[in-house]
């Protein structure tokens, strides 16, 4: 226990809580409270412990070995070791969403290295990290890989700035590593040869990830780190290097599976292959989860028969198929929860969804090319009503299309009214009801009336200030709003603010909305983790005027055309912090 704990207990027998009240749990035990603390996990209840009294402030922050950082730049890495003397493992997010998509620029920060500084000289007995839109360069890896000797798990999820020789750090010092998960970064001149350095003796890979990873693999010494780990390899996600003949090796020696991304299928085989590919799907007994896919085709579905009865989770979102050949395996899939496809599925691909998925809970459906304004097929709202007639447990939707109608989104939520997360995407901007031509108003207005549950909200299509009138008088269990081409004045931000209690990240792109509705939210944004703004009617005078209103907030401009106050400000990124503003930022991004 911390001394300073011990001794304002006993200076103080009722201590003050933040707004000086008697602390009334002064004489529980010091040992009991910190037992009790050790079996809370949610970070968010541990902020709310920590907020109870001075004694359960330091009993949380002693016990307390798992942190989350929403915002890298919220705080800076010397407040968190101050407050935190204990950390085993720590998850970080970067760079805003919107990075994406290619709207930030290159250098624009979110590096990890200061963190890892830090990390080695107050938490050498850090076992788990992991980064999700951060720059990770090979300085990093290295100076991680040789830290923390007792190091198990990593992973980059939408990470870039990394090579080979990074990853040949990782595989050569990481003794204990139980987890490598490289999921969407971008990585420059990766070969395949950091998979020869893990030691001949290393078994304890339990999830091996670098199916993102764009380069050719040296699979006899995958093959051999596979064998060495086959009693503890639980996840495996290759690449699209890796063909069916050496899939069935590797399945071979991993007869624990619960989830696998396979490689492409691109390959002739002969008839007995085929049968030694079928029956090594069929031998994988625990396999739940299964992606990847590249190139398949209904003539390959046939070897996966005999896997697909358990799967929960199919990930097609890399495999581009038709309705015919969705509607085959999904046959042979009667337990599913979750389902990724791209939109060549079409209408008649969903149906089938509809029809062969009962159990479903999330749906999420991407686009083949969302550049494409002439492509002509995809899936609309038939699609959309025909899921939500068949999978009346669906609560998890991102949908991709080119048209849609108010009837269509009206009732499928009245089919399927848990919706916590309903993320409609009309990809041509400004579409109105393609049956009515009238805006999207209804629609948006029955998905927040009937889903209380809602966390998550993206709006599209033709929308008036209607939309997030309503939105604000029924969804108040917002938490993520995503707004683009919509609204029709300042009034429509001024609702969502007002009226969303629990809102903590809104984003919005090409809409209306100026300086009174940036600035309707000063009383907000502290209780929120962000506010993106791009391509609006923000000037720099309104963002100058919200830095000035509010000092614990970092409010930046990037990009902006000019510093007076009547030009508009392309980018803003408005957030929360500790810590001050940033210490990094390139001449492009204006902290105000």
């Amino acid at each position: 226990m911390d001394p300073d704990t011990k001794k304002c207990r006993e200076s103080k027998p009722h201590s003050s809580n933040s707004n000086g009240s008697k602390c009334s749990h002064s004489k529980f035990p010091d040992e009991a409270l910190e037992k009790v603390l050790s079996f809370i996990d949610s970070h968010k209840d541990r902020n709310t412990v920590s907020l109870v009294c001075k004694e359960w402030y330091n009993a949380e922050r002693w016990t307390r070995s798992n942190l989350f950082i929403g915002n890298c730049y919220s705080v800076s890495p010397e407040i968190v070791s101050k407050r935190f003397p204990r950390i085993k493992s720590v998850r970080i997010k970067g760079k805003p969403r919107f990075s994406d998509f290619n709207m930030l620029p290159r250098d624009w920060g979110a590096n990890v290295h200061a963190w890892l500084v830090m990390f080695a000289e107050v938490y050498p007995f850090l076992e788990e990290l992991r980064l999700k839109r951060m720059t990770v360069n090979d300085d990093s890896l290295e100076l991680l890989a040789k830290s923390f000797t007792g190091f198990k798990a990593l992973s980059l999820l939408s990470c870039d700035g990394f090579t080979d020789d990074g990853l040949k750090f990782v595989a050569t010092h990481c003794r204990n590593l139980t987890e490598l998960d490289i999921q969407d970064s971008v990585a420059v001149d990766v070969g395949g040869d950091w998979l020869t350095c893990f030691p001949e003796n290393f078994s304890s890979l339990e999830i091996l990830n670098f199916a993102s990873l764009n380069s050719e693999v040296n699979f006899e010494s995958l093959e051999k780190l596979v064998n060495r780990c086959k009693k503890t390899l639980r996840v495996l996600k290759v690449n699209e290097s890796i063909t069916l003949d050496q899939l069935q090796r590797l399945l071979v020696h991993a007869p624990n599976l619960v989830e696998l991304g396979t490689g492409s299928f691109m390959q002739e085989l002969t008839p007995r292959q085929y049968e030694d590919v079928g029956s090594a799907f069929s031998n994988c007994g625990k396999l739940r989860v299964l992606s990847g896919l590249w190139d398949a085709t209904d003539l390959h579905f046939s070897v996966l028969y005999g896997a697909c009865a358990k799967l929960t989770f199919l990930n097609f979102s890399e495999a581009v198929l038709q309705s015919g050949e969705l509607a085959k395996l999904l046959a042979h899939c009667p337990n599913l929860r979750r389902l990724w496809v791209i939109d060549t599925v079409q209408d008649k691909g969903l149906e089938a969804v509809g029809s062969s998925c009962p159990l479903l809970e999330e749906l999420r459906v991407f686009p083949l090319d969302p550049y494409d304004l002439d492509h002509q097929h995809g899936v609309t709202e038939q699609g959309l009503l025909a899921v939500s007639l068949g999978c009346p447990k669906l609560h998890y939707l991102l949908y991709f299309c080119r048209r849609m109608t108010n009837a269509a989104v009206i009732a499928a939520v009245k089919n399927c009214p848990n919706f916590t997360h309903f993320r409609l995407c009309i990809m041509n901007p400004g579409q109105p009801d393609h049956l009515t031509k009238s805006p999207m108003d209804a629609a948006f207005a029955a998905v927040v009336k009937t889903c209380p549950k809602l966390r998550r909200l993206s709006v599209s299509g033709l929308l008036t200030d209607k939309t997030f009138e309503s939105i604000g008088e029924y969804a108040k269990n917002l938490e993520t709003l995503s707004v683009a081409f919509a609204g029709s004045s300042d009034k429509a931000m001024v609702c969502v603010l007002r009226g969303c209690p629990k809102l903590r990240k809104l984003e919005i792109r090409d809409c209306p909305f100026g300086n009174a509705a940036l600035l309707s939210g000063v009383e907000k944004y502290e209780m929120m983790r962000s506010l993106w703004m791009s391509a609006c009617d923000v000037t720099m005078k309104g963002c100058r005027m919200l830095a000035r209103e509010m000092p614990r907030l970092n409010v930046e401009v990037i990009e902006d055309e000019g510093s007076d106050d009547g030009a508009k400000a392309g980018k803003v990124y408005v957030y929360r912090t500790v810590a001050g503003p940033r210490r990094d930022a390139p001449p492009f991004v204006l902290t105000l």
